[in-house]
């Protein structure tokens, strides 16, 4: 799947629809921001926005000091 290119709209569908496809499974760890930035040729500041849409859709939750996973009861 090629990775979109814009703001963090499009960083989160992307991720959404990975994630609801199985790529990232639950429990998965997301990459890092710092990854997310380079991979989506974005800001970090703008990956922060599209994770907390991810969050709000309910996921994904982030681990203070751990990362951010994809939620075990994704899919149920």
């Amino acid at each position: 799947m090629p990775i979109p290119t814009g703001g963090y709209r499009q960083m989160a569908d992307d991720l959404a629809a990975r994630i609801r496809s199985g790529e990232y499974p639950p429990g998965s760890k997301l990459p890092s921001y710092a990854e997310l930035s380079k991979l989506y040729s974005i800001a970090v500041t703008t990956v922060q926005k599209g994770i907390r849409v991810l969050e709000f859709q309910n996921l994904v939750v982030g681990v203070p000091g751990r990362g951010v996973y994809v939620r075990e009861d994704v899919g149920q």
